[in-house]
């Protein structure tokens, strides 16, 4: 007769959740006042009584058309900020002709291939007053380069956009795989783009080092929090030998994380990374501005942990993840729709996911107060536990050569394997418990398949003739030397290439021709 085993009461980063918390279990010596270091307690010292955080759902589908009809109904129903969703033919420097970009043209996200798609993109939307994200990484620099020319178009001066350009290449090394070039050019890219854009575009954040796809590819907490700030060095010092000051690159850093279903640790986690980043900013590198020590992060809920069996049960956990997050103190957040394990969300699935924030922020309470989970002896203990073990993980890190070292030697991706691994066999085995996957299981209609989302393959062939139509009738000569500049630019190891790729932009050039161009000069990656 076989021993059922004895329940274990773990995070899924390994924390023990003890049976019982009291006085003396943790320590509330690292907590001061939300707005001053460490900032545990949050970066603003009203917080959400003074400001809500921005509400930024992801959008992106289709034609520019579509996603301009999306982005202004969410902005009608009271959304805050924008975040554009790229299809992987963007995402990775293809125009829509491309025979690479069959079939992905407009899949999981909107094509932008030109100056005329963004502006497309952003047509009645005033640009000067909408935050916007634009959630991207091997082709940042391009996207960004699109929107100021579009914004110059309208007369929008380039200093008074708001926004956060994602550009973070070293994370698609390690979790994601959208990168094009090799590590070292990628990385030149990234910090031409920053460059610039700290003199031109001040209110723009044009990085946001992204730990959510480090999640979302089977990291647990500790290794999201500890593999970002390894990434954030590697960018902050490319900056320093620049000859940028550290309290011109601090404030100019976001972040973004996961928001996964452990409601305790990820609370936990949001206020230990606060912790740890304000130290490193001025233990480290010397920062003096609280704004260079204060960790401004975006949430977005874990695409992960939806399911496609009981779709509807989404929404409870989407609800109990932005929870997590706003108790842990994030600047803005996305909701995740119910239906995204299936589908391109619905209107009526992206309706309600907005809709999860807008209840949180106003019928709960728990906006009206900095920090309320504060003093919790369960919340202090995981949060001074997660602290230790992000802050040894860094220094591990550092003992090892650096994070670029260890992106080189696949060590990170590695180890996201084996935690992915290790969380696959816990659901498997029944470790960890899903409802309607490996617990309460039932019988289902499918009958919610109907109200999917789907993009038509007709829409690929008329993206096409808009392409063909623009390189028609542009100046075919302007845009080619445009291109000739960006090359030469390129091959100067020590010159900003932005300022040849607005250039290019402006000369119409289209995004398959100024990546076609840079691939001459750096090749493509392919891997170890």
């Amino acid at each position: 007769m076989s021993v059922a085993p004895a329940p274990e009461f773990l995070t899924p980063s390994g924390v023990e959740i003890k049976r019982y918390y009291g006085p003396g279990v943790a320590s509330a010596g690292l907590l001061g006042d939300a707005g001053s270091y460490p900032f545990t307690r949050g970066i603003q010292k009203t917080m959400y009584r003074g400001r809500l955080w921005t509400m930024r759902q992801y959008a992106g589908f289709g034609t520019a058309v579509q996603t301009n009809e999306r982005f202004r109904w969410l902005l009608e129903q009271g959304q805050t900020g924008l975040s554009t969703a790229f299809d992987l033919p963007t995402q990775i420097g293809l125009d829509a002709d491309d025979p690479r970009a069959k079939g992905e043209v407009g899949r999981v996200g909107v094509h932008v291939g030109t100056i005329d798609d963004m502006e497309r993109l952003f047509a009645g939307i005033p640009l000067e007053r909408i935050s916007t994200s634009l959630t991207i990484n091997a082709t940042a620099s391009v996207m960004l380069a699109f929107y100021v020319a579009v914004a110059k178009k309208r007369g929008v001066e380039p200093k008074a956009l708001k926004g956060t350009l994602q550009n973070d290449i070293l994370k698609e090394f390690i979790a994601r795989g959208t990168q094009v070039f090799p590590v070292e050019p990628s990385l030149r890219l990234c910090a031409d783009s920053m460059e610039w854009s700290f003199k031109n575009t001040p209110q723009f954040h044009p990085i946001s080092i992204s730990g959510y796809h480090i999640r979302e590819a089977g990291s647990d907490a500790v290794q999201e929090i500890a593999f970002t700030f390894a990434n954030a060095r590697v960018y902050v010092e490319s900056l320093l030998r620049r000859g940028v000051a550290i309290d011109e690159i601090g404030p100019k850093l976001a972040f973004f994380f996961g928001c996964h279903n452990h409601f305790l640790e990820e609370i936990a986690k949001f206020r230990a990374a606060r912790r740890v980043w304000a130290r490193v900013m001025k233990e480290d590198f010397g920062a003096s501005d609280p704004k260079s020590q204060s960790l401004r992060f975006h949430v977005q809920t874990c695409g992960s942990t939806l399911t496609s069996r009981q779709p509807l049960n989404n929404a409870v956990r989407v609800a109990w993840q932005a929870m997590a997050a706003v108790l842990g103190g994030a600047q803005s957040l996305h909701t995740n729709s119910y239906d995204e394990a299936l589908s391109l969300p619905s209107e009526e699935s992206a309706s309600l996911a907005l809709r999860t924030q807008q209840i949180l922020a106003h019928e709960t309470g728990v906006a009206d107060t900095v920090d309320p989970v504060a003093g919790s002896w369960a919340i202090e203990s995981l949060t001074d536990e997660l602290d230790a073990r992000v802050s040894g993980k860094l220094a591990q890190i550092g003992a090892q050569g650096g994070m670029l070292k260890l992106i080189e030697g696949e060590v990170p991706q590695r180890e996201i394997q084996e935690s992915s691994y290790k969380w696959q066999r816990d659901v498997e085995e029944g470790r960890r418990r899903i409802v309607g996957v490996n617990a309460l299981l039932v019988e289902e209609s499918g009958a919610s398949a109907a109200k999917r989302l789907k993009v038509p393959p007709a829409l690929e062939r008329e993206q096409v003739g808009r392409l063909r139509s623009f390189r028609k009738n542009r100046n075919a000569k302007a845009s080619a030397a445009a291109l000739s500049r960006l090359e030469r630019a390129a091959r100067s190891p020590k010159e900003n290439m932005f300022p040849h790729i607005l250039h290019a932009v402006e000369s119409r050039a289209t995004l398959g021709e100024i990546f076609g161009t840079l691939r001459r000069v750096f090749g493509e990656y392919h891997g170890g």
